[in-house]
């Protein structure tokens, strides 16, 4: 039997287009004499759809364009990610499904048992738990077909389950032998080799193939990698797809069970991964909600100088403008990376010095203060300044601006509200300090994009005199430690403290974090990288009392 895997970049709610895009796919499998073709979970709608499967209209144009699809493939059995109707009089509206079809006619349906409710997941929200784990049988073959979570239950593998049955389990007592899943697996960091290791355990303890398709593309803040693959009976991928891009690849399993498939390459490390995910995500956020084009505000510090790389590479230089914006208190150093940055990166760059503005403001507010030295007040409308200007670029041309801000400074407020957070996408609002630093190690590998002297100077937001991070912060390795404790892996103040951490700067870490929540909020979608991200997917509120110091009940 010869299976292709074809991993898609679906645009979530465009049926017209994803239909098209599985006709097109499903014919090159056709082409390369496949038998059948399997797709990624939801592939027609998207994932995820959130509550656009609240509104009917949806579902039903969802619907009409899988009917359309149906009837227009021919030649080829199609295994496709869809929407359907709960028939019932109770329970949720809908079905996460999975439909094989071939030559104009549905030949066996699977709806998704498992929905996660963690992370960035919610689908008990909308979807109602299929309660059927059937087999069925297609060119010899006995198939279990299953739907992402579905596969995520393993007793051997994780220690603490999240459910208590395991559709694994009864298709393959049920007599399945070859495993089919679809899923839309978002990617972070550590993610794809977890995931590999996992499926390898499952395929290995049932001692059945298994077929794993994969959503790639970005949508709003959530990556996927695709990174597709077939793993043989022992457990061993024996093919698999590019990571993050759309990609085909054709296996063959053979009576004995073994597969034969395409190996393509994929990121050999986690830092490139991180830099393929960040260009992917740019790239479809800004081509998905319509624009073209982009802004981007340049400091000569090693955020926005990463951020001016992403954008490149997502979109083109012809397609990125980079806005320096001096004040009296930006060094000469600056003025020159700025200039260096833009050279190598072949970008238009405008200048706009902003004193006379920033005088302007002194001279008219001011009076209205009491008297006080200059401070916190005084920077933050330079910041805010700056941010009118890039939205300015923004309205007149037409450009998504791109804040530059990184989850250090994200998490402990180290920011301005409508100021440097201003902007349509935080392209590097996930990506902690040091790891920063890791990526434009990385980029000037080969050849010097970004200039050194960015990377090896100490960080400044450059809105008093000599000012540095590290004035009002503790070092990078320091707080990332202590961020990823607390923000990732849920970490109170004892345990951080007991890891080696002063204890007093602990407690002051986390109490800006929770002070700084209110911010996050108002912040632009960020793109999400690690494995708990600002966003819908950590879920804390604004307004609460709860804390774990010394003196606290």
């Amino acid at each position: 039997m010869k299976i292709a895997i074809t991993q898609i970049n679906p645009v979530i709610g465009d049926f017209k287009g994803n239909a098209a895009k599985i006709a097109v796919w499903a014919e090159r499998a056709r082409r390369q004499a496949c038998d059948l073709v399997v797709f990624s979970e939801l592939a027609l709608t998207g994932y995820p759809p959130r509550d656009l499967l609240e509104r009917d209209d949806f579902i039903e144009a969802c619907q009409n364009g899988f009917a359309k699809l149906v009837a227009s493939i021919d030649g080829i059995g199609v295994i496709c990610g869809v929407i359907e109707r709960n028939p019932a009089a109770h329970g949720n509206p809908l079905f996460n499904a999975a439909v094989l079809f071939e030559d104009g006619k549905i030949l066996h349906t699977a709806h998704k048992r498992l929905l996660p409710t963690y992370d960035v997941f919610d689908e008990r929200r909308y979807f109602e738990p299929g309660d059927v784990c059937e087999v069925f049988a297609y060119k010899g073959r006995r198939i279990g077909l299953t739907i992402c979570e579905d596969m995520w239950n393993d007793t051997d593998f994780f220690v603490r389950r999240k459910y208590t049955i395991d559709p694994v389990k009864k298709l393959t007592a049920n007599g399945a032998d070859l495993l089919i899943n679809i899923s839309a697996s978002p990617f972070h960091t550590g993610k794809p080799a977890f995931r590999a290791r996992m499926l390898g355990a499952v395929a290995r303890k049932y001692a059945v193939p298994l077929i794993y398709a994969n959503q790639v593309g970005g949508n709003d803040s959530v990556l996927f990698d695709g990174h597709s693959m077939a793993l043989d009976c022992q457990g061993e991928v024996r093919a698999r797809a590019l990571d993050f891009e759309e990609d085909l690849i054709v296996t063959t399993l053979q009576e004995t069970g073994g597969i034969q498939g395409d190996m393509h390459p994929a990121s050999g490390e986690e830092i490139e991964a991180i830099e393929k995910a960040l260009i992917m995500g740019t790239r479809d956020y800004v081509r998905k909600c319509g624009f073209a084009k982009t802004v981007v505000g340049l400091s000569g510090g090693i955020d926005s100088a990463l951020t001016a790389y992403v954008a490149v590479k997502a979109l083109g230089a012809e397609n990125v403008l980079t806005v320096f914006m001096p004040s009296r208190y930006t060094s000469r150093d600056n003025h020159e990376d700025t200039r260096m940055l833009a050279d190598n990166l072949q970008i238009r760059l405008q200048t706009v010095p902003i004193d006379s503005m920033f005088d302007a403001f002194l001279k008219f507010i001011s009076p209205a203060f009491e008297a006080h030295d200059p401070g916190i007040t005084e920077q933050n409308i330079q910041a805010r300044i700056r941010g009118t200007i890039l939205m300015a670029f923004s309205n007149q041309q037409g450009r998504l601006v791109l804040t530059t801000g990184n989850k250090s400074e994200l998490a402990v407020g180290y920011c301005t509200l409508y100021g440097d957070m201003n902007g349509g996408l935080a392209v590097i609002s996930d990506l902690p300090k040091t790891t920063a630093y890791d990526l434009a190690r990385y980029i000037n590998r080969n050849r010097e994009f970004i200039p050194q002297r960015i990377i090896d100077k100490a960080p400044s937001a450059e809105l008093a005199p000599d000012q540095l991070d590290q004035d009002d912060l503790p070092p990078y390795d320091v707080l990332d430690p202590i961020l990823t404790a607390y923000i990732e892996e849920a970490r109170g103040v004892n345990e951080i403290a007991r890891a080696g951490f002063d204890r007093r700067m602990v407690t002051d870490v986390i109490r800006r974090v929770d002070r700084n929540e209110y911010k996050r909020h108002q912040a632009a979608p960020g793109l999400k990288i690690t494995s708990k991200a600002f966003g819908y997917g950590r879920r804390y509120p604004i307004a609460q009392r709860f804390s774990k110091f010394d003196g606290d009940v």
